[in-house]
């Protein structure tokens, strides 16, 4: 078979040779997601969408190199028999996770459920104590990762572990963006600047700075994904938490302005909204009540009628994570027991 302004782009992603012309002619384009949507139509077809920024001078230089290749033992190529790369790229065996606020919670139910599907992991949190134990956790299950103390809204500090991860591991395939903290029960007129500015400072500066340093790796890597944790309060108003819901709010922006300029660039960004779950930061609640002396006048309502458990949160984590959620991103998924019904 002789390769052609004809031949199809599945076609030639498929044939190895072939595909070494386009990515010396088009870079990138076996991990573009993109690709996958185009791989029934032809070079010439494709040169007409003006998207293809494919000129005839490209395509010119493109067909001319395909004629020099000898295919031997082509593959006949289906609908949808196209190799994805990015796929081939984001398999679980020996891939590299980020996890921020690993040291407890949800951060450590997802720290071990991803070391249990085969991943390197690379615990970030402020506590170095519990940072520790999550990682003697993820090592006596026979995983394999390393420890780095951090705070999250310190840019060098994010620069450190995301050093760190590449350093050892050389890429990161996927990004857990979840430290967070919450804030004091208090209505706005008696909500201090400060505790606001604490608040925004480690759930929105943290995630932005965790975004804009992971990004950059995993745009030159060509695939990647992102999961953020927001909140129910990301959907919706909490009573007497009012920086906190912003916080939230502004955390499900960012995840959909990174999803929508990275889309084509191989990465996916997607976030959880958890409603109650069961962990030390839920289990504060009633002392911030005694200790603050004021109780909001309403409370979440977890409609399934119990809280969440942190591995079942780290179950839609790990999902967001593979290639099973292949086709999500700039997805907001509440995980939350009905509570935003």
């Amino acid at each position: 078979m002789i390769f052609s302004e004809n031949s199809k782009l599945g076609e030639l992603l498929s044939d190895k040779a072939a595909s070494v012309v386009l990515e010396k002619h088009m870079p990138g384009i076996s991990t573009n997601p993109m690709a996958s949507m185009g791989k029934g139509f032809s070079l010439k077809q494709l040169s007409a969408f003006p998207q293809a920024n494919i000129s005839q001078e490209l395509l010119s230089a493109i067909v001319s190199d395909l004629a020099n290749i000898q295919p031997v033992g082509m593959k006949s190529v289906q609908e949808n028999d196209l190799i994805d790369q990015q796929e081939i790229k984001l398999t679980i065996n020996g891939s590299v996770a980020i996890v921020t606020g690993a040291g407890g919670g949800i951060g450590r139910a997802v720290s071990l459920k991803l070391s249990q599907e085969g991943y390197q992991v690379v615990a970030v949190d402020f506590n170095a104590g519990t940072g520790e134990e999550t990682l003697n956790l993820i090592r006596q299950q026979g995983g394999e990762g390393l420890f780095v103390q951090a705070d999250v809204s310190k840019e060098e500090d994010v620069e450190r572990y995301i050093k760190a991860a590449t350093d050892v591991y050389g890429r990161i395939d996927v990004f857990f963006n979840n430290a967070g903290i919450l804030q004091k029960f208090s209505l706005i007129e008696n909500l201090d600047a400060s505790e606001f500015d604490r608040i925004m400072n480690v759930n929105v500066r943290g995630a932005f700075l965790g975004l804009k340093k992971v990004l950059k790796v995993m745009s030159a890597q060509g695939y990647g994904s992102i999961i953020n944790t927001a909140s129910t309060a990301g959907l919706r108003a909490e009573h007497s938490m009012a920086a906190y819901t912003a916080s939230k709010h502004a955390v499900i922006g960012l995840t959909k302005a990174a999803a929508i300029e990275y889309v084509r660039k191989g990465v996916r960004v997607n976030a959880i909204c958890p409603g109650g779950v069961d962990t030390a930061l839920t289990q504060s609640v009633p002392m911030m009540m005694q200790e603050s002396g004021y109780t909001p006048e309403e409370f979440p309502n977890m409609r399934i009628g119990r809280f969440a458990k942190p591995s079942e949160i780290a179950e839609m984590v790990v999902f967001l994570a593979s290639d099973k959620s292949s086709y999500m991103t700039g997805s907001i998924i509440a995980v939350d027991g009905g509570l935003t019904l």
